[in-house]
């Protein structure tokens, strides 16, 4: 049996890719940024630092720094998060049945730490998790594995007693070379680049203990 599952956040706790989309092309947008689907694709797995960089090296612009302009993506993410109907369906059930058999609730996201207790409190699941890890005081975000290395520590559990839920190919690399086996979640969505992961569900109905126990 696992001892711990920690979960990504974007696409696996809150709906909230869309929510992203939308507050980056406002923001950017604003700036004179001429943003095209293909760059997009690209920023998607990035920090908002990364993808903020991003784009300040294409479009630069003169009247905000870095930094201001990360912040307002940031707010209006949080904003967004705050107001739209993003729940994922079954996510609180599934941490609640989880946290009462014992196991440990990890959270290990390249989203900024100032918007994970507004998701959490926004799905009501504050008080069931024991670590929570964001890239942004990693040296690096994934897919690098900093962010699972990091709750593997604060955890005080071993690769191989954890399991991992990621929504995406970049976090499935980043806990693979943590060394931990990761179910993919793709929220009924189809055409994901999901095949590395151990296994894949598209509904937290999915996810038992049975399936932790192979």
């Amino acid at each position: 049996m696992k001892k711990a599952i920690i979960f990504d956040m974007d696409g696996v706790i809150v709906d909230s890719e869309g929510l992203w989309q939308r507050a980056e092309k406002e923001i950017f947008s604003s700036l004179g940024v001429k943003m095209d689907f293909e760059s997009c694709e690209v920023t998607r797995a990035m920090t908002t630092t990364e993808v903020t960089k991003f784009w300040f090296s294409k479009f630069p612009w003169n009247n905000r720094t870095l930094d201001e302009v990360e912040q307002m993506v940031i707010e209006r993410v949080i904003e967004l998060i705050e107001s739209e109907d993003c729940e994922i369906s079954g996510i609180k059930e599934t941490i609640e049945k989880l946290k009462s058999e014992g196991l440990k609730i990890g959270l290990a996201t390249n989203s900024p730490f100032k918007i994970i207790p507004r998701v959490l409190n926004k799905m009501g699941l504050s008080t069931f998790f024991d670590v929570i890890v964001s890239a942004e005081f990693e040296k690096n975000g994934k897919p690098e594995p900093d962010v699972y290395l990091t709750a593997l520590r604060k955890l005080n559990e071993s690769a191989e007693d954890c399991i991992v839920i990621e929504d995406s190919n970049s976090g499935i690399i980043s806990a693979k070379k943590a060394g931990i086996s990761v179910i993919a979640f793709t929220n009924s969505r189809k055409n994901r680049n999901l095949q590395n992961a151990d296994y894949i569900i598209d509904e937290y109905s999915e996810l038992n203990l049975n399936l932790l126990l192979k």
